[in-house]
């Protein structure tokens, strides 16, 4: 039923949300040049890795011994807009369609995470990642790394199709309001170094 729900509801999504994705691609174009989309290797369903795709929000500038600079410094303005709006994760209703994803599910992070999860952790990958989570309508990024995974693991563990649709809910009503996407005075998401008591 899920697997149903989120091929019906992400082609409904994407026919709907083309114009303004299309919108968005041309802004992008203008104020930063090509490509348009992010292209990043993602852990989904049980690690296997999946190509994910984002709205580009960054620029590739690097210092000058050619190594790329910090996130917050490659930045722009036109990426600070669509990462308020949430407009960096449309694309992925294409990874939705093709079962990369799902619409609801943990956030699926960054590679090089899987190595410093605890065995609790790892089980946030025993369901298909997705656009939205648990943990992004209960704070998204302003909440610690371990209340994250804590809130991915008990989605895992208590997830039905009508918390799912709560979720997608809230998700909206988030999205308006623009609320957690970067903790007071961040530009960016902090990197996971690992869990406290390993550190």
């Amino acid at each position: 039923m899920k697997r149903a729900f989120d091929i019906s509801a992400g082609i409904l999504a994407l026919l709907i949300l083309f114009p303004l994705m299309a919108a968005t691609a041309a802004l992008i174009k203008m104020k930063m040049g090509g490509p348009v989309i992010f292209r990043q290797m993602r852990p989904g369903y049980l690690g296997a890795p999946f190509c994910l795709y984002k709205f580009r929000t960054m620029t590739d500038e690097t210092d000058d011994k050619g190594e790329m600079l910090p996130d917050s410094k490659r930045l722009t303005a036109v990426g600070i807009l669509i990462r308020r709006l949430s407009l960096d994760e449309l694309p992925q209703l294409i990874n939705v369609i093709k079962g990369d994803l799902s619409l609801v599910g943990p956030r699926p992070l960054l590679m090089q995470y899987m190595e410093l999860y605890s065995e609790r952790q790892m089980k946030r990958h025993e369901t298909r990642p997705g656009i939205t989570g648990w943990a992004q309508v209960n704070g998204r990024n302003t909440l610690s790394w371990e209340e994250k995974f804590e809130m991915d693991v008990w989605y895992v563990e208590n997830h039905t199709f009508w918390l799912d649709l709560k979720i997608l809910a809230m998700t909206v009503q988030k999205v308006l309001k623009s609320e957690g996407i970067n903790q007071e005075g961040e530009s960016t998401a902090r990197a996971f170094t690992g869990n406290k008591a390993d550190s």
